[in-house]
């Protein structure tokens, strides 16, 4: 047995179960389970079930406090700060989203900030639920040290995941999630857990050199997407999410995958904008018609279109979980 075919619902509960054993919330092993299962429903096995070994080691150890009931510290029109708690980023998210949405319709524009926060796995999962409330989003966020400034060998910021959303009338959002690193560092760390070699562009080890060893790459650094300007890009990112938040920076952060240590308290930034008041009500069209001109074109994809497909297939034929992954959650779920 190679593989172990869940239904999404299933994935679902054993995730809730599994961190209901390890010092978490119901509310918010909820919140974390929607989102570890809709990435691997899209095919980010990175930020998807491989996650859950970790994320309950740190709730069991303290290094998460599972429990933490995120809560807005501040609010001034059209922006609020929002402190996670010390706990998963998810619940703390979940608050700002509902803040924004509320916000953006009033003001045409708003802002959240949420520090002290940990791994928000994939940033197109919030970035789309906002489009689903018919406004554009962007998503920043901040991450454990992972990449060196150009030309540095110290590793100083983390990968730095961006992304963005836009609603559309008859069809899902237009989505675009990148990690500012050539890949996430996810899949580096599920390549490690299933003994696979990865690509030897991927990353540096500790020594400044390509290596094809996921253990050499967690050890060394991640190559920015895009060279020098991507890497000037994990800057602003790392600014946004963090600067403005006044959470930590990559190399001030303890990892998310080990359970010793201080919690990473890391920082997310998310934007809603209300298209129509700001296009005098003309967006929607002009998106319509935009895209219409992409598609017109062979061989051309839409991004996002590969994670709708596959959210698909997952919806009708389950979620296919290394069977070692699931014998790991299973056990980790009779504890």
């Amino acid at each position: 047995m190679s593989e172990v075919v869940l239904s999404p619902a299933d994935a679902q509960s054993l995730v809730v179960a599994i961190l209901l054993n390890h010092a978490t919330s119901e509310r918010n092993a909820l919140s974390v389970a929607k989102a570890l299962v809709s990435a691997e429903m899209d095919g980010q096995q990175g930020h998807g079930l491989s996650r859950v070994p970790s994320y309950a080691a740190q709730s069991a150890s303290g290094k998460v406090d599972g429990r933490a009931i995120p809560a807005v510290t501040e609010r001034q029109n059209a922006a609020v700060r929002i402190d996670a708690a010390g706990g998963f980023a998810y619940p703390a998210i979940d608050l700002a989203l509902s803040e924004l949405r509320a916000l953006a319709r009033e003001s045409g524009v708003a802002a959240a900030a949420v520090f002290r926060s940990h791994h928000f796995g994939q940033a197109g999962y919030h970035a789309e639920r906002l489009a689903n409330a018919g406004l554009v989003a962007l998503v920043f966020g901040n991450s454990p040290k992972a990449i060196a400034p150009w030309g540095g060998s110290d590793a100083v910021f983390g990968t730095n995941p961006i992304a963005f959303a836009a609603p559309r009338v008859e069809d899902e959002p237009l989505l675009i999630d990148l990690s500012l690193s050539k890949v996430a560092r996810g899949n580096v760390m599920l390549a490690q857990q299933r003994g696979e070699p990865i690509p030897d562009d991927w990353a540096l080890d500790a020594n400044g050199q390509p290596t094809i060893d996921p253990e050499a790459a967690l050890q060394g650094t991640m190559l920015p997407l895009g060279g020098a300007k991507g890497a000037a890009l994990v800057l602003m990112v790392e600014i946004l999410a963090a600067g403005l938040s006044g959470a930590h920076f990559g190399y001030e952060a303890s990892s998310f995958f080990t359970p010793d240590g201080a919690p990473p308290g890391v920082g997310q930034l998310l934007l809603a904008i209300d298209p129509e008041l700001l296009s005098g009500g003309s967006f929607a069209a002009r998106l319509e018609a935009l895209i219409s001109r992409i598609d017109a074109q062979e061989h051309v994809r839409l991004p996002g279109s590969r994670r709708l497909a596959l959210r698909r297939h997952a919806q009708r034929e389950g979620l296919h979980v290394a069977a070692g992954l699931y014998n790991q959650l299973c056990a980790l779920n009779r504890r």
